[in-house]
């Protein structure tokens, strides 16, 4: 019975399915178990509406999870970004494997960066977070850009660009890097400039609880984890959804770079934002301590940012609040 191929739940999406292949390859090897990919269409990918109207929060994942209930499939894998925060009975988050970049990224014509777009240049994102950022950004630096609410694939919003409707568009780096796309990126925006949204650039393999689950647990990497719990439980404590324009990003000795998890690292670094969609108003914040060492501790440093973040107003920017 040890030959019979682990079933693992995907979306559809050529980056989900790259995802998922990059996840099932490693659990091959981790256990010497064949692995199929099992397709599921979500209401996510479905739905034409913008994310902030259908509200983000688990539309791209609770038809995954209804088959690993079901038993349909083994274990699933989610782009973390993508996850409520409350977990559902009778599942468990396996592994968070190394993140990759967290980073968002720019797709400009003509190779621009961000400060050499035109006035009038219309940038385009799904992601009410990004246009709070760089709305933010432009009204600071006297930009003259313009955000626009698109959805689609990685392709469907690249040919914007390419077909001349927009300017630019801002996607994940990770996902353009999973699809062998980074070539295309014309510049990473820092972090002090647009905060990814929780849990950006970090995979989730989730399952039943069980002899697999412990098998998964191979794939995890603790600093991704402890970094990804901060920043969602800072998410959790704001009431906010998936698609709240809330950015945050956990970091280890002030650096992205994954050599530091190779390091002596003992300090880790959070950032939170919210702010109005127009950029008019932004409560940001920081801290800092010890690299967590159980998931307690790193979701006391994301709620207790999360709460002076609500002390100087943060709720009143988020729209409806997700309960």
């Amino acid at each position: 019975m040890t030959d019979k191929p682990l079933r693992l739940g995907t979306r559809r999406s050529k980056l989900a399915m790259a995802q998922s292949g990059l996840v099932a390859d490693a659990v091959r090897e981790a256990t010497g178990r064949p692995v199929e990919l099992v397709e599921i269409t979500t209401y996510g990918d479905t739905s034409r509406e913008h994310l902030a109207r259908i509200g983000g929060t688990g539309v791209f994942v609770t038809a995954l999870r209804d088959a690993l209930l079901r038993g349909d499939v083994d274990f699933a894998v989610h782009s973390l970004k993508d996850l409520p925060t409350a977990q559902p009975e009778g599942l468990v988050l396996a592994a968070i494997p190394r993140r990759e970049d967290a980073r968002d990224a720019l797709v400009a014509r003509d190779g621009l960066t961000l400060e050499r777009l035109p006035r009038g240049a219309r940038i385009g994102t799904g992601s009410p977070r990004r246009m709070a950022q760089l709305n933010a950004h432009a009204r600071a630096h006297g930009l003259g850009i313009e955000t626009v609410p698109i959805r689609g694939n990685v392709d469907t919003r690249i040919n914007f660009v390419r077909d001349g409707e927009l300017d630019a568009v801002v996607l994940a780096a990770a996902g353009l890097n999973r699809l062998g796309r980074g070539g295309e990126v014309t510049e990473y925006l820092a972090p002090d400039i647009v905060l990814p949204a929780p849990g950006q650039g970090a995979l989730a393999v989730e399952c039943p609880p069980g002899p697999l689950a412990e098998a998964l647990a191979r794939l995890d990497d603790p600093y991704t984890r402890a970094a990804v719990t901060a920043e969602r439980a800072l998410l959790a404590t704001l009431e906010a959804g998936c698609s709240a324009p809330v950015g945050a990003l956990a970091d280890f000795d002030g650096t992205q770079d994954q050599a530091a998890q190779q390091r002596q690292t003992t300090e880790m670094r959070l950032r939170g934002v919210v702010g109005s969609t127009d950029g008019a108003a932004l409560v940001q914040l920081t801290t800092t301590g010890h690299v967590p060492s159980t998931q307690a501790e790193a979701e006391a440093l994301g709620a207790e940012l999360a709460a002076e973040m609500l002390a100087k107003g943060a709720a009143g920017l988020m729209g409806e609040r997700a309960r």
